[in-house]
């Protein structure tokens, strides 16, 4: 019969899974960035805010969240929970995503997609379309988001759905 470790390997183990995961999503994105050769966009921030879409076409909220739920692309449920009953392991680290439409309007979800750190120096969540100012990045991903334009406003047009 196998026994449970003491609490201090299962508090060793959670902290290996949690640095297994973070090198995981440092794979990963690089993987995404790789395959846009998509120049970033510029856009406005106002306050909290980036007001203005980063483009013509409304975000779809169904893509939006493929793209959250999806851990090869977003990797969005590494650090955040949510209301997705069919996805297992889902984070912690983060603010739960249940309710961030009502907590948020679409230029404020926005902008934490962007460039989180513009409201936390100390944020650990990527800038998932920010490319300047960014020193680990490998030569090949330099100037590449992690995320497209309309991907970006997929997920903030899905988030923007998440009232409750």
């Amino acid at each position: 019969m196998r026994q449970r470790g003491s609490a201090r390997s299962r508090s060793r183990s959670s902290a290996d899974a949690a640095a297994r995961a973070a090198a995981a999503w440092l794979v990963v994105t690089g993987a995404c960035a790789l395959a846009r050769a998509e120049e970033p966009l510029p856009y406005t921030v106002a306050g909290d805010a980036i007001p203005a879409p980063l483009t013509a076409a409304p975000g779809d909220p169904a893509r939006g969240r493929a793209i959250v739920v999806n851990r090869r692309v977003g990797l969005c449920l590494l650090c955040h929970t949510g209301p997705f009953p069919e996805e297992k392991l889902q984070g912690n680290l983060a603010p739960d995503l249940a309710g961030a439409g009502a907590r948020w309007s679409a230029g404020q979800l926005r902008l934490r997609l962007v460039d989180a750190s513009r409201l936390n120096p100390d944020t650990i969540m990527p800038p998932y379309y920010r490319v300047d100012g960014l020193d680990r990045v490998a030569p090949a991903f330099r100037g590449k988001p992690i995320l497209s334009a309309q991907q970006i406003e997929d997920v903030v047009a899905f988030l923007a759905t998440l009232r409750d």
